[in-house]
């Protein structure tokens, strides 16, 4: 997907609050952040599992929506994350940020210019069992429309389950645009600058790759 080339999610356990700009060739593509933080590399993990169900459902002839219904618990141990009370609260913040993030980019054709705005996520639903612990039970995510077309378009890549075990964000920055890059290539050659430019890392390359 298109995510997978743009640098679209924060590699920062602090909130981003910055909007970020990319132009190439007389294209641009604008990521604005809600007032609680750019979508972090780590919340993709949720679109990451909503586009797992999806897919499924196509391969076995299924139908599908836009709409997917996550059990919580299976979301959090299909992503190698822990089952505790702060994992599920995590959980939910990752899905304010997921529908607070905006993108707005350009497509030009001939001597005319469109301009589209779109989110990750168009809405969410929390369910939670009543009582002291509050636990949750499931959440509902309605995934955009440019989301949903590029599953539907099967313009998808698989990824390798040890994903989920890289720890530092920007492993997993680079593992995905080398997945994106290299397809069933043995190799793949960028410049320093161009994968720093494409990492979205806010630090110098020698700093975060260490």
């Amino acid at each position: 997907m298109t995510h997978m080339e743009h640098p679209f999610y924060s590699l920062s356990k602090k909130p981003e609050t910055n909007v970020r700009r990319y132009e190439h060739k007389g294209n641009w593509i604008e990521i604005t952040p809600s007032v609680k933080g750019l979508a972090t590399i780590y919340d993709k993990d949720i679109l990451i599992y909503c586009i797992s169900q999806i897919m499924a459902k196509l391969k076995n002839n299924e139908q599908v929506s836009p709409r997917v219904r996550i059990n919580s618990r299976d979301l959090l141990i299909f992503t190698n994350r822990g089952t505790s009370g702060r994992d599920y609260m995590a959980l939910v913040e990752a899905l304010d940020r997921l529908e607070g993030t905006r993108i707005r980019t350009n497509i030009r054709s001939g001597d005319e210019e469109q301009t589209d705005s779109f989110g990750l996520i168009d809405a969410s639903s929390i369910r939670r069992k009543h009582g002291l612990d509050g636990r949750l039970l499931w959440c509902e995510v309605k995934l955009s429309d440019w989301v949903f077309n590029a599953i539907r378009s099967q313009e998808v890549l698989t990824l390798h389950r040890d994903y989920f075990r890289l720890r530092k964000p920007i492993e997993r920055r680079v593992y995905e645009i080398a997945r994106k890059h290299c397809g069933q290539q043995d190799e793949w050659t960028i410049g320093l600058e161009n994968l720093l430019k494409k990492t979205g890392s806010q630090s110098l390359l020698s700093d975060s790759v260490k």
